[in-house]
């Protein structure tokens, strides 16, 4: 039910905030709830994805995208995800989850999304991957292209090395 919930919230929240453009990064804080954790103690892997999506709900309404895919019946689907976790968060830790959207090309859209937490924003678990927005329309595959925007094939392995060097870098960059 808690999930129901929180996209309910999701949904009120971005209707009454102003629009971003695709190319804005969207930021916002949560907190882990009881109902987040894992035996362990800490915040559930599956529940970083669950999060994600909530953002995702959020940029699409924002960006005005998701009255495209109502009309043209896409349906948002995940192509792929690599995640890489740094330390676990703890019950009732607040947290923020940065979006940005990397790049697209003919079939995909690539997204990141940081968890942070602190005055500093120390890297939790970084997640970057395509995501399909429009992978699906009225339960038929669209065509995928061959190359990416810039012309170079096999764009998922390039953009898997370039999305790991910019995250290593930005776990580098020290708090001001």
């Amino acid at each position: 039910m808690n999930l129901y919930l929180r996209m309910l919230w999701a949904l009120l929240r971005c209707w009454r905030l102003p629009a971003l453009q695709p190319a804005d990064t969207l930021e916002r804080t949560f907190r882990v709830l009881p109902n987040d954790l894992d035996i362990n103690g800490h915040m559930n892997n599956g529940r970083y994805l669950t999060v994600i999506d909530l953002m995702l709900i959020e940029f699409f309404v924002r960006t005005g995208f998701a009255r495209v895919m109502l009309r043209e019946g896409w349906r948002p689907m995940s192509g792929g995800a690599i995640i890489s976790y740094r330390k676990g968060l703890q019950p009732l830790q607040r947290y923020r989850v940065r979006f940005a959207l990397a790049g697209s090309d003919a079939a995909w859209n690539y997204m990141r999304f940081h968890f942070l937490r602190g005055q500093c924003g120390q890297l939790r678990a970084p997640r970057r991957g395509p995501r399909a927005a429009t992978a699906a329309r009225r339960g038929q595959p669209l065509a995928r292209g061959r190359a990416s925007r810039d012309g170079r094939r096999g764009g998922l392995i390039g953009q898997r090395r370039r999305n790991a060097a910019a995250t290593a870098a930005a776990a580098r960059t020290p708090c001001v």
